[in-house]
Parts: structure tokens; C-alpha cells; sequence
């Protein structure tokens, strides 16, 4: 069934209240059935890059949307820092302020390639569920600076240390089955601290498979929202200053002015549904806002250890086992 055939279910935004469309009983009286849902599920890729995926999803129950949101953030696994060891930090940052920065570093290494830990790990863990990295950075005072130099760059070697400053440290067979692009840093250009001649960083840090329910740290995703696809429908002509004014009222892009001053609805999809055209008596009821209340409009960046793409992909694996697991407690009664 194509999106421009079907029925929507719009939900109208008025001045002071949101309204349901009177044909719309919502989902008071749906009754649960599989072949109408198949029939009315949807799903439409917008835009889909290195970092980011912008999709459609028609036809599903609000509860399903935000359960593959929730699960994005919070159940999909990634490998993160969790334990640093420091051998020496005579910089100025505290012990345990360094150690949460570590933790934060967003880790280049596919989770899907490594065991969760158990209790019953040992504590530096094996080739099967840990990563160990190094970080050894010691601030000098370049011996051709001069006494009039007042660059830090000039005047210091080591001053900065980033995150391309950790170095890998291979256990068991791991070098012969990752490389070092491969595993590291996702970006070399995360300052970590600062240091002066007579600082000196020395640690040791183990990363490992988590959850993000667990630490926000193991999150696969900067952020994963979803919001309701806009709809505008110009009740009457707008023209002349009257439709600049209009125009103002959306986000860029919405609202069109054509060559004999009118306006028409360019793109409804990207406006912010701020409402603010109800704030002039002249325009107010020339437009009907509304949502459509089963079209999601999904966008999710990834923070770079998964593609966006693979992520949403994993949370549909862990809904499924969810449910499986479900179903089976249920017929074991």
C-alpha cells in the first residue's frame, strides 16, 4: 500500500490544544491484528551517511516506535573503557575526573566481534571480551624554544595529549585478526588534558562489551529521536506581505513564495510545528496544522563505532529476542 493512497490519521494542533480528527477513534478500539499490520507497516529511507539515518516508519503503534528508540540507546551493545589502571598522573586533572574522560572516548571496534564479560572473567579478561590500550605522554620544554616565544606549541612537546595518543595493546591473537585502524580512538583530535614541563601521564585501560542502560558511556548512538510528520494545508489564498509573514512563521524551507507573491506549502516535513502563525489575527486561520499520528520520523546519529543503519538493524534483533523470550514464559505457564 503506498503512503499517498492510504488514509492518514491526523492529529490537528490549534491554538491552545491538540485535537484528534473526529473519523479517528485512535487506538481506542483497534484490535491487534497481524495481517493489517503487515499491510500498513511502512519504512522509508530519507538520508543515510557515515554518522547519521533519517528514515519513515508508517503504520506501527506508538509503543513499537519508542520501543526502537529505547532500544537503540539502551540495548544495543558497544565497547567502551571501563577500568583505568594509573601507573603515574602528575598532571592537574584529579585521578578520577581522568579516568571518567577515559571512559567517554568513543571506541572504533565492532561489539558484535566480542563476548560480554562474566563473573567469572578474570580481572585483565581475555582476547575473546577485552581491548587494552596504553597511554604514556610526558610534557617537555622544547630546547630551541626562545624566552620570547608565546605560542605553548613553540614552546612545548606533549602539551596537549589527545585522544590519538592512545595506543593499542593486542591480546593473544587479536593483532592477527584486527588491525590497528581498526581498533582505536573513532577521533584522534579529543583533548584529554593539558600538561606543563614535569607532567606525565601513565595508564593502562581496559575496555569492554556494555549496555547503555547500564553506563550512558556504552551507548551505540549520539542521539536517537523520532517525531510525528508535519502536515500544512493552506485554507485560502496568502499573498503579498501577508504571505512573507506567513513564510516567517515556519522553519526555512516550508512555506514558498511563487513569482506572483502567494504562498504555497513547499516542504511541511521539516517544520518545527512551533504554531507561531496563530499569533497574528491576519494569517491565523488561513493554515490547518496538524500530524500525522502513525508516520515517525526517525533520526539517529551514530557515534561512529556502527553504522546508523546496523544499529537500528541490532535493535530489531533485540526486540525480536525480547518478544521470543516473552512468548515463551507466557506458553511455559
Amino acid at each position: 500500500m503506498s503512503n499517498s493512497r492510504r488514509k492518514e490519521p491526523l492529529l490537528y494542533m490549534e491554538e491552545y490544544r491538540v485535537k484528534q480528527d473526529p473519523q479517528d477513534y485512535g487506538l481506542a478500539d483497534e484490535v491487534f491484528n497481524m495481517e493489517v499490520f503487515k499491510s500498513k507497516l511502512q519504512i522509508a529511507i530519507v538520508r543515510n551517511d557515515e554518522d547519521g539515518l533519517e528514515f519513515d516508519l508508517i503504520g506501527v503503534y506508538p509503543a513499537i516506535a519508542n520501543a526502537f528508540r529505547r532500544l537503540m540507546l539502551s540495548d544495543v551493545p558497544s565497547m567502551a573503557i571501563e577500568k583505568v589502571y594509573i601507573y603515574n598522573n602528575t598532571s592537574i586533572i584529579q585521578d578520577e575526573v581522568l579516568a571518567h574522560r577515559m571512559g567517554l572516548l568513543p571506541l572504533r571496534a565492532d561489539p558484535r566481534l566480542f563476548a560480554y564479560r562474566t563473573e567469572e572473567s578474570t580481572e585483565t579478561g581475555t582476547e575473546q571480551d577485552t581491548l587494552e590500550f596504553e597511554l604514556k605522554v610526558k610534557c617537555t620544554r622544547r630546547k630551541d624554544a626562545g624566552k620570547d616565544q608565546s605560542n605553548f606549541d613553540d614552546i612545548y612537546k606533549n602539551h596537549k595529549v589527545y585522544s590519538g595518543h592512545l595506543k593499542w595493546l593486542p591480546k593473544g591473537k587479536q593483532a592477527q585478526i584486527y588491525t590497528e585502524t581498526g581498533v582505536g580512538c573513532i577521533h584522534d583530535d579529543i583533548l584529554i588534558a593539558q600538561l606543563r614541563p614535569g607532567h606525565e601521564l601513565d595508564l593502562r585501560l581496559v575496555a569492554v562489551k556494555g549496555l547503555g542502560r547500564d553506563h550512558a558511556k556504552f551507548s551505540p548512538v549520539a542521539t536517537a529521536t523520532y517525531r510525528l510528520l508535519p502536515q500544512i494545508k493552506l485554507n485560502r489564498e496568502v499573498s503579498g506581505k501577508d504571505a512573507y509573514l506567513l513564510q516567517s512563521c515556519f522553519s526555512p524551507g516550508v512555506i514558498g513564495i511563487d513569482e506572483n507573491e502567494c504562498a504555497y506549502v513547499k516542504d511541511a516535513r521539516y517544520d518545527s510545528c512551533s504554531r507561531n502563525v496563530y499569533r497574528y489575527p491576519q494569517i491565523n486561520d488561513s493554515v490547518t496544522l496538524a500530524r500525522v499520528r502513525d508516520h515517525y520520523i526517525f533520526t539517529v546519529e551514530s557515534v561512529g563505532a556502527l553504522k546508523p543503519e546496523v544499529i537500528f538493524l541490532e535493535a530489531v534483533k533485540v526486540l525480536k529476542k525480547k518478544c521470543r523470550s516473552f512468548i515463551d514464559e507466557i506458553e511455559a505457564e
